[in-house]
């Protein structure tokens, strides 16, 4: 139904009749006759009961119904626009950012205080979780953006905002940690403090291991990089983390040993479901995003 016709059709009634309404909405009588012929046999119903010309216009029933309706559906139509345009000015609107929970603070800390400052009336919801959640949300709808170690593929697109080097933490009387950097096989035979499975990072490291010919044992797993760190202090074992999170939360008692891998290390990138058109305020912040990381590390489509 064209609600083009429609607003003629309500024109013609508050006029009441042809005559005016054509003079208001300047468009010819017959076209508008035409007009609503068309939408009365698209309903296959009368709308405006004919007599001889001059009469007063009167609308049958069904016309009263499409009247009624018709305001309603021009006044949502406005309001509709009216939406869209604050959501594209950014003075309405909503972001679902979700964080992974490394790296977050110290990276985007900064760009979600610079946005929340540049768009404050865009309401912001933001979602810390694991690697494996944040795929599901994304895929659910429940959050536009996240953030994250991914390999980009048909599903998922985005930029890749920072890489970081990973480092052996170890408690400061170990007997490795004074070397100046250590292979994975090194530290084999040493209880591992690593994160839950849910951690993109966990799968990273434990697949990095199994390569370089072990698999991690007497594992501690942890949700929070300070509280591991504190493991290793104590001698719970050493962790294996990057450059950025072991400096964040580094403690006395500890040492940071680079690691030596060409495949090993930790990319942090701001992702999105590919061909799924993104918010204003989503693509808002996907541009501050680029602005301070640079564009350069935009990914190549796959």
């Amino acid at each position: 139904m064209d609600l083009r016709v429609i607003s003629y059709f309500i024109d013609i009634v508050d006029s009441g009749g042809f005559a005016k309404a054509s003079e208001k909405i300047h468009i010819t009588q017959p076209a508008l006759s035409k007009a609503i012929i068309g939408l009365e046999h698209e309903l296959d119903l009368t709308l405006i009961e004919r007599g001889k010309r001059g009469t007063q216009l009167k609308l049958t029933s069904a016309g009263e119904v499409v009247y009624r309706h018709g305001i309603e559906l021009l006044a949502g139509r406005h309001r509709m626009l009216n939406e869209l345009a604050s959501q594209r000015d950014l003075t309405s609107g909503e972001l679902r950012l979700g964080l992974a929970p490394l790296g977050s603070a110290e990276l985007f800390a900064p760009v979600i205080a610079k946005f929340k400052d540049s768009y404050p009336k865009i309401e912001m919801n933001l979602f810390v979780r694991g690697g494996v959640e944040q795929t599901l949300a994304l895929q659910k709808g429940e959050i536009e953006l996240a953030t994250g170690i991914i390999s980009f593929d048909k599903e998922f697109d985005g930029i890749r905002i920072h890489e970081d080097p990973m480092v052996v933490v170890l408690p400061k009387n170990h007997p490795l940690a004074h070397e100046a950097s250590l292979q994975l096989c090194q530290i084999s035979d040493i209880a591992q403090i690593m994160f839950e499975h849910d951690f993109a990072l966990y799968g990273q490291v434990f697949e990095a291991c199994e390569k370089a010919g072990f698999t991690p044992k007497n594992i501690t797993r942890v949700s929070h990089p300070d509280f591991g760190i504190a493991l290793v202090a104590a001698g719970a074992g050493t962790m294996v983390l990057p450059k950025l999170i072991a400096e964040r939360h580094s403690v006395s008692g500890v040492v940071h040993v680079p690691l030596k891998s060409s495949e090993l290390y930790w990319e942090l990138s701001l992702y999105w479901q590919k061909g799924k058109q993104l918010s204003f305020a989503a693509q808002a912040m996907l541009n501050m995003v680029k602005e301070r990381f640079g564009t350069h590390k935009q990914s190549a489509e796959t």
